[in-house]
């Protein structure tokens, strides 16, 4: 019996031992894939994994007794998909405006509205050129005309920006009232529109009264020279009295004329009714596969997580890693998401993450991307493009395995995903976002707005939260996190609502400012959409389990 047992104990042992090989050879397998593939097979892999412009082949119809093969149709995908549907593609020249108009112009002649707006957007971003923003509006403006929710929210942004046409935000705010699919009476549309009518009148006002000063002073000027050519007996001067009194009519007349422009753009400004409510809270309760708050079901939640901290040629990090874990823990038992935790990985392991995510996403789902770890500049351009450096990553200007802000780009614009929020804590990690800051944002609280979240939830939405815009931030400071960080884990562990992506940047956005400032630097967080990756003017909410009854 003693020796049955000891064979038994002994067998597994044995067992253990080799289920601990197994499970130790695929851990080490999945942590640095790309060091253990032959260069030629990782760039293979890593261009497959590439978004592309493809011209997929026409379709054989029949029409009756008739056959005929319909025209070849472009989509954004990858390179790897493309060729699997027997696609084409050019490799390697993403950046060639001229390849791209290629693929997408003759379907938008023929009117094609996804068409038009990728015309729109290749203008826009330059691709290789220098932007040219008239085009691009040219082309928004004729997919928007049939209803192109992206590209009405991309003229929103040319006009908040004054790109191609004069900056004017009211009309911008109209636009993405349009994106958003909101009546004109919307509270939320009018009470942003006021917000921004009353600026705008103070600053119209503000001119005015600088153009009665200059008339003022023009008109005592004019007295002055009037009187003098009176008195005076010369003629002979070059210079006569009565040509600077010419000189003055000219420009006293030029004066009343841009006071009379300003005050009729001010005339013209419309007055909107915003009577004041009082908004219920929202409470969320548990119900299906996702969360919802009474009737509203805010989906499935998603998470990939990437900490990097020890690099193998770049100076290592301090806090990434703990960043990385605590919010995932964070976003794991107090919010359900699904995470996934990338700790220390390099090119491929990143790539290849975000490109599985199109096969586990769906129209209803929740996603949200966190990197921390150091990231990258290089100006091209008129633009300053972005990257993400894996823990392979070479120091600049060698960029050969470094993640691109237009690889994550694109892939977030071909996940089905309803909602998608990518926090950026890295230096340059604004620089994922060109588009302007929210006009749809005030400092009061919106997440308690059942009005708000009505409107936001169904549209698509690509945000992004960075520690820092385009500049440099600081990996300390935070007792073990990040500055950035350590604001972010507070606020999502002391809240008990659902929370919206402008709620949670107000509250972070001054904290972190001053703890930076304590250690001599200046950081500022940005919020921005992620455009070019189809929004449509939606929100990303937090809605905790703690709170669900």
């Amino acid at each position: 019996m003693v020796n049955h047992l000891s064979s038994i104990k002994r067998a597994w042992l044995a067992c253990l031992t080799v289920l601990f090989i197994i499970l130790a050879t695929a851990c080490s397998s999945t942590q640095d894939q790309e060091a253990n593939l032959p260069p030629s097979s990782a760039e293979d892999i890593i261009s497959g994994l590439q978004i592309v412009d493809c011209l997929l082949p026409g379709q054989l119809r029949k029409l009756g007794n008739m056959s005929y093969m319909s025209p070849r149709r472009p989509v954004k995908t990858t390179a790897a998909d493309c060729r699997i549907r027997g696609g084409e593609y050019v490799a390697y020249d993403r950046a060639d405006y001229k390849t791209a108009l290629n693929v997408w112009l003759p379907s938008a002649e023929q009117g094609d509205a996804e068409a038009q707006l990728a015309v729109g957007e290749i203008f826009e971003k330059g691709l290789g050129t220098e932007p040219n923003y008239e085009v691009a509006l040219f082309w928004y403006q004729k997919a928007a005309e049939q209803g192109n929710k992206s590209a009405l929210f991309n003229l929103g942004t040319l006009y908040e920006q004054g790109l191609g046409v004069e900056k004017d935000r009211l009309v911008a705010i109209n636009y993405y009232r349009q994106a958003w699919g909101m009546p004109e009476n919307s509270l939320i549309y009018q009470e942003t529109a006021e917000r921004e009518q009353q600026a705008l009148r103070a600053e119209l006002a503000q001119q005015l009264k600088a153009k009665d000063q200059q008339l003022a002073l023009l008109d005592k000027q004019m007295a002055s020279l009037q009187q003098e050519l009176k008195t005076t007996e010369s003629e002979s001067s070059t210079k006569t009295p009565s040509a600077d009194l010419a000189t003055l009519q000219q420009l006293l007349k030029s004066v009343h004329n841009d006071r009379a422009s300003v005050e009729h753009r001010l005339s013209t400004i419309p007055k909107l009714r915003t009577p004041s409510v009082v908004l219920p809270t929202v409470a969320p309760v548990s119900g299906g596969d996702g969360l919802k708050a009474g009737e509203v079901d805010f989906g499935r939640y998603y998470a990939l997580v990437i900490g990097n901290k020890d690099y193998s040629v770049l100076d290592d990090l301090e806090t990434p890693l703990n960043d990385a874990k605590e919010i995932g823990e964070i976003l794991e038992n107090q919010y359900g998401f699904q995470v996934q935790l990338l700790l220390n990985s390099d090119r491929l392991t990143v790539m290849q993450a975000i490109n599985e995510l199109h096969s586990v996403l769906t129209d209803k789902d929740n996603l949200l991307i966190y990197y921390a770890g150091h990231g990258s500049m290089v100006n091209v351009g008129e633009r300053d493009t972005g990257y993400w450096l894996p823990i392979n990553a070479d120091p600049p200007p060698n960029d050969s395995f470094w993640v691109s802000n237009e690889f994550v780009s694109n892939h977030l614009g071909r996940l089905q995903a309803k909602r998608v929020l990518v926090i950026a804590d890295s230096c340059y990690g604004g620089l994922l976002s060109s588009a302007p800051g929210q006009l749809f944002m005030g400092e009061r609280r919106v997440s308690d707005n059942p009005e708000y979240i009505k409107y936001k939830l169904p549209r698509r939405s690509r945000l992004l939260l960075s520690s820092g815009g385009d500049k440099p931030v600081i990996d300390q400071g935070g007792d073990g996190h990040s500055v950035f960080a350590r604001e972010l884990i507070n606020s999502l562990r002391a809240n008990k609502g659902v929370l919206s992506v402008p709620d949670l940047y107000v509250q972070i956005r001054e904290p972190v400012k001053r703890q930076a400032k304590v250690n001599n630097f200046v950081q500022e967080p940005v919020y921005k959409i992620i455009k070019g990756a189809g929004h449509e003017v939606g929100d990303f909410f937090f809605v905790p389990t703690t709170a669900i009854n």
